[in-house]
């Protein structure tokens, strides 16, 4: 089934992906669709994947941070499209901090709505190697680890809250957001690395809620939706937690274009609950 075969294919790529850090940590002459400087890391790991996913019989498209349009790669009748951010939080492997992968497989054409995904994961690359795959109903962790994949047990969010984070300049919240942010700290720990994976991970772990808001200078944040924000939070639903753009989960969304962004929020409901109603007041 392609869909196994794509989480395959990324988890016997994290480890050589992994491997090649060190020596690709310099920024590249090169931005990707949103304007972002590229390292040569993002580049490389973009075409690995890309050269082993479309080889996957089964998937149709491939669509990526670094890539302008998504390519068709395949013609199969009920294929798949995979979404992918090659290395999330990249600007970290400089600073040596942990960054990852994130993969989500959907059953239309990419932009995709978040309705139609099928399966997501991530890997993060932190002390050691793991992914975590969404899939049919349950959340399994894997340890990656010399060649094998290790059953790490399901995921499911603990039930109290405990960690927090969110992303943007504190002066370029919104008041209404800022204001919420202020009551939320009073019960929650701070916990932000500047690597989404990283800090949904935390999330996972503790509970609690992470998010990136909509801004004073950029009202659709930072987070792109079918890369990022749609794969992350049908892994945090499938765990029994939440997700919002701020009015909606991020499984309602349905994308004009590949590199659309969005208010992400993602984490216990409860949390969940109380960002919507702070950000309709």
């Amino acid at each position: 089934m392609s869909v196994s075969r794509v989480l395959d294919v990324v988890a016997d790529a994290a480890p050589e992906i992994r491997a090649g850090l060190p020596e690709r940590r310099t920024k590249a002459e090169t931005e990707n669709e949103s304007g972002e400087a590229q390292l040569e890391a993002d580049l490389w790991a973009d075409d690995l994947l890309y050269d082993r996913l479309a080889d996957v019989d089964g998937v149709n498209w491939y669509g990526s941070e670094e890539r302008a349009d998504p390519l068709t790669v395949g013609d199969a009748e009920d294929g798949v499209a995979v979404a992918v951010d090659p290395l999330d939080g990249s600007s970290n492997v400089k600073s040596n901090n942990p960054c990852g992968t994130v993969v989500g497989v959907y059953d239309e054409p990419l932009p995709a709505p978040g309705s139609s995904l099928v399966a997501a994961a991530f890997v993060l690359y932190g002390p050691i190697t793991t992914m975590t795959v969404a899939r049919d109903g349950d959340v399994t962790e894997y340890l990656l680890e010399g060649g094998e994949r290790t059953d790490l047990g399901g995921v499911e969010l603990p039930e109290n809250p405990v960690v927090y984070g969110f992303g943007g300049r504190v002066p370029d919240w919104t008041e209404a957001f800022e204001a919420y942010v202020r009551d939320v700290e009073q019960e929650l720990k701070l916990r932000y690395g500047g690597a989404m994976i990283a800090d949904v991970n935390q999330v996972l772990e503790y509970g609690g809620v992470f998010g990136y808001p909509g801004l004073q200078s950029q009202a659709e944040g930072k987070l792109r939706a079918c890369f990022e924000s749609m794969p992350i939070a049908y892994i945090v639903e499938t765990a029994g937690g939440a997700s919002s753009d701020g009015t909606r989960s991020l499984l309602d969304l349905d994308p004009d274009g590949l590199h659309e962004r969005t208010p992400t929020f993602v984490g216990n409901e409860s949390v969940i609950e109380d960002l919507e109603a702070a950000l309709s007041d």
